[in-house]
C-alpha cells in the first residue's frame, strides 16, 4: 500500500497477519530509503515495526495512550498516524521531529528525548484516568537499556503497589546506544532463555484446578509448588514480585505471538508487563550486524553498501577528548573515566581499549555516575565524568549535594554543550552554565577551539581545589594546529583576540568565530571592536571587567546558551555587586524558549546569534559611550 495515503491507524483493524507482514516490509523499505538521505534513528525503528503494528491494531489511538520511552523508536508510529509525507523533512528546520511531539499529532501522548521517563508519565496518566472515571488504556513502551534508569525502577515499584490497569511493553533488543551493563540486563538475559516458563506455569495452574479442594494443606502445598516453579525456571522473577503479571518472552517479530499476548494483557486486571524480544536494525543487514552502535542514530548513508557518508574535516571534539585523556592517564594513575552509557559518543571507548580497568560505564544512571565520581574523588582518585550537557541535568541534586558541597575534585567533561541541531529541544545543551555557575566551589571552562580544549581539560584535571566543568560542542573542531605539550591555563583570566577601543565583545566557545566576523563587519563601519575569549566562565576575569567598566567601554556578551542565568547574567551581577552600575552591557544569547530541531546555522539565524546581528547590536552601544563622554 502507499504509506503516503495513511491518515490514521484505523485501517489496521481489518488487516490479516499476512497483510500486516507485507505492510511491515513496506515500512522497513520506506525507512531505509528516507533515512539514507536525512539520517536519523534507523536501528531502533527497524526493530519495532511489527510491535508498533500490533499495538495500533489492538488499541485505539488517540483514545488509548502510547508513551514511547526515549522516543527515538516512534518513526513507525508516526507513519501509521499520517505523517509519512513529512519524512523528507525529518529532523530538519521546521520539519518532522525525530521524537514524539504533542503539537505534531493528537496521537503523540507523551513527549520525550531522555530515557526512563515513560513509566512515571504513564503512572500519572493511569491515576488521572481512574480519578476521572474514564476507560482508556495506558501503554508505555520502554527499552531494556532505559529500564536500568533509577526513575524507571521507582515507577515500577509504585505501579506494582497501586495495582491499577496498565500494560507495559518491555522492548528488549539486548542493545541500547552502548552495550547494556548491570544486574538488570543480566536478569533479562536469563529470562530470554526461559521461554517455557509461562507455559509451564499455566499448565501447573490447570493441574491444580483439577485437584479436588478437600483440604487446606493440599491447596497450600500446591501454591507453594507453583510459586517455587518461577524461581526454578527463571532466576528471580523480579516483575512478578513487584506485583506485575509477567508475559513473555515474546518474539517481537511474530505478529501472531505479539497479538495473542497483547490481547491477553488487555483483558487482564492490574499491571501487566509484556517482555518483547526484538532485533535492532531488523531487515537491514548493516544495522542488524552493528556492534558499535553506529546505526542507532546516524547521518546519511549509502543503502547498497551501508557506508555512512562522512564529510572530510578536522577531528571531532570527542576524538580530541579521548586522546587527551589517554595522554594524561599515562602519567597519572589517579585518573579514572566514568560515563553513563555513552562510551562511544563520548569517545571513551578509545580510552577503554588502553585503560580497561580505569573506565567505568555505569549504564543509564546519571545520578549514580555523579555521586560515584564524588566517592572516587574523596578517596584520592581523579575521576573525569564524560556526560552530555542535556544528561547532566539528570544528576543535578548529586552535583549540588555530593560533589560541590563536599568540594570533590571531579572533572565534568560536558559534551554537546550548546546547540546540537537535529535532535532538537530535548538535547540542546543550553542550560548547563545556568544550573552550574551558582553552585559554590564549581569552576566552568569553555574552549574556543580544539587546541585550547586539550589545554583546558588538562587544566581542569590538574586542579586540586574542587570540581571543574569543561563544556565543549558537538562535532568537529576548527582545524587549528595542535600543540604537542599540554599546559595549564589560569582560571579567571581571559584572552584578548582583537584589540579595540569602541566596544568590547565578550564571548567563548562556538561564538568566538562569530564575534571575530562581527569585528570585521564593525571595522568596515569605522568601529574598533575588541573581541575577548572569556574561556573562564567561572571564575570571571574581574580585573578585565573592572578595566572595561572603569573606562566606560560598552560591553556585548555573546553566548550559545540560555540568557537567563548564563554568562551575560554573571557579568551583570558582578558589575552590580562591584558598584559599577553605569556600565553598559548588552546580552546576546538564547531566548526564554525551547529551541527545536534543525541545522545549527538555521537555528542561530532564527534566534539572532549571527555575525551581522552581533555587529548591529555592538554598533548600537557605541553612541551611548560617546554621549556620556
Amino acid at each position: 500500500m502507499d504509506l503516503m495515503d495513511i491518515q490514521n491507524p484505523a485501517f489496521l483493524k481489518d488487516m490479516t497477519d499476512e497483510q500486516l507482514d507485507s505492510l511491515a516490509q513496506d515500512i522497513r523499505s520506506f525507512l531505509i530509503d528516507k533515512l539514507s538521505v536525512t539520517g536519523g534513528h534507523l536501528g531502533p525503528n527497524l526493530g519495532v515495526v511489527e510491535l508498533t503494528l500490533a499495538l495500533h491494531q489492538i488499541y485505539d489511538s488517540p483514545k488509548d495512550k502510547f508513551l514511547f520511552d526515549v522516543g527515538h523508536q516512534a518513526y513507525v508510529h508516526k507513519i501509521l498516524t499520517g505523517r509519512a509525507d513529512q519524512f523528507d523533512t525529518l529532523r530538519q528546520f521546521k520539519g518532522l521531529c525525530g521524537f514524539p511531539k504533542r503539537s505534531e499529532s493528537e496521537h503523540d501522548a507523551w513527549e520525550t528525548g531522555h530515557s526512563s521517563t515513560s513509566l512515571s508519565g504513564a503512572a500519572g496518566m493511569t491515576l488521572a484516568r481512574d480519578l476521572k472515571g474514564t476507560d482508556e488504556h495506558i501503554i508505555p513502551i520502554i527499552g531494556d537499556g532505559a529500564l536500568t534508569g533509577g526513575m524507571a525502577m521507582e515507577a515500577l515499584n509504585h505501579l506494582g503497589h497501586e495495582q491499577r490497569d496498565i500494560t507495559i511493553i518491555l522492548n528488549d533488543n539486548e542493545m541500547s546506544i552502548a552495550p547494556n551493563v548491570g544486574a538488570m540486563h543480566n536478569m533479562l538475559g536469563r529470562m530470554r532463555t526461559a521461554g517455557s516458563y509461562q507455559k509451564a506455569k499455566d499448565d501447573l495452574e490447570m493441574l491444580i484446578r483439577r485437584v479436588p479442594a478437600f483440604g487446606g494443606r493440599l491447596a497450600d502445598a500446591a501454591e507453594r509448588v507453583k510459586d517455587s516453579l518461577k524461581y526454578l525456571l527463571v532466576s528471580g522473577m523480579f516483575f512478578e514480585e513487584l506485583g506485575f503479571t509477567y508475559l513473555g518472552p515474546v518474539d517481537g517479530h511474530d505478529l501472531s505471538d505479539l497479538k495473542s499476548n497483547i490481547n491477553y494483557a488487555k483483558k487482564t486486571h492490574g499491571p501487566v508487563l509484556i517482555h518483547v524480544v526484538t532485533k535492532k536494525g531488523k531487515g537491514y543487514a548493516p544495522a542488524e550486524n552493528d556492534a558499535k552502535g553506529t546505526w542507532h542514530g546516524l547521518g546519511p548513508y549509502k543503502i547498497e553498501s551501508g557506508e555512512v557518508v562522512k564529510k572530510p574535516g578536522p577531528p571531532g571534539y570527542s576524538s580530541i577528548f579521548a586522546e587527551t585523556m589517554k595522554t594524561i592517564a599515562r602519567s597519572d594513575k589517579r585518573m579514572v573515566a566514568v560515563t553513563p552509557a555513552m562510551p562511544n559518543g563520548s569517545g571513551l571507548d578509545k580510552f577503554a581499549k588502553e585503560f580497561p580497568e580505569r573506565m567505568f560505564d555505569v549504564g543509564i544512571a546519571e545520578q549514580h555516575a555523579t555521586t560515584m565520581s564524588a566517592g572516587l574523588a574523596l578517596q584520592g582518585m581523579k575521576p573525569v565524568l564524560a556526560i552530555y550537557s542535556t544528561f547532566m541535568q539528570r544528576g543535578y541534586d548529586q552535583l549540588v549535594h555530593d560533589v560541590c558541597r563536599q568540594n570533590a575534585n571531579v572533572v565534568f567533561a560536558i559534551d554537546r554543550a550548546g546547540l546540537v541541531g537535529a535532535d532538537g529541544e530535548t538535547h540542546q545543551g543550553v542550560f548547563d552554565i545556568s544550573y552550574m555557575r551558582h553552585l559554590p566551589n564549581m569552576k566552568i571552562l569553555s574552549p574556543k577551539d580544539e587546541n585550547e580544549f586539550q589545554h583546558l581539560l588538562y587544566t581542569a584535571f590538574q586542579n586540586e581545589d574542587g570540581p571543574t566543568a569543561v563544556r565543549y560542542p558537538r562535532g568537529a573542531g576548527l582545524g587549528v594546529e595542535m600543540d604537542d605539550e599540554l599546559k595549564e591555563l589560569p582560571f579567571g583570566k581571559w584572552e584578548t583576540l582583537r584589540e579595540g577601543k569602541d566596544v568590547s565583545i565578550l564571548t567563548f566557545g562556538t561564538m568566538v568565530p562569530t564575534a571575530l566576523e562581527a569585528c570585521d563587519l564593525l571595522k568596515s563601519r569605522g568601529i574598533e571592536a575588541e573581541v575577548v575569549n572569556a574561556r573562564s566562565i567561572k571564575p570571571l576575569d574581574e580585573e578585565k571587567l573592572n578595566q572595561l567598566a572603569d573606562s566606560g567601554t560598552p560591553i556585548v556578551t555573546l553566548e550559545e546558551h540560555a540568557l537567563l542565568g548564563g554568562f551575560g547574567s554573571a557579568v551583570l551581577e558582578y558589575l552590580h555587586e562591584s558598584g559599577r552600575h553605569s556600565a553598559v552591557v548588552d546580552r546576546m544569547g538564547i531566548p526564554d524558549w525551547y529551541i527545536e530541531h534543525g541545522s545549527i546555522p538555521k537555528l542561530l539565524e532564527e534566534i539572532g546569534l549571527t555575525a551581522e546581528k552581533t555587529a548591529e547590536r555592538a554598533a548600537a552601544q557605541v553612541p551611548k559611550k560617546q554621549k556620556r563622554a
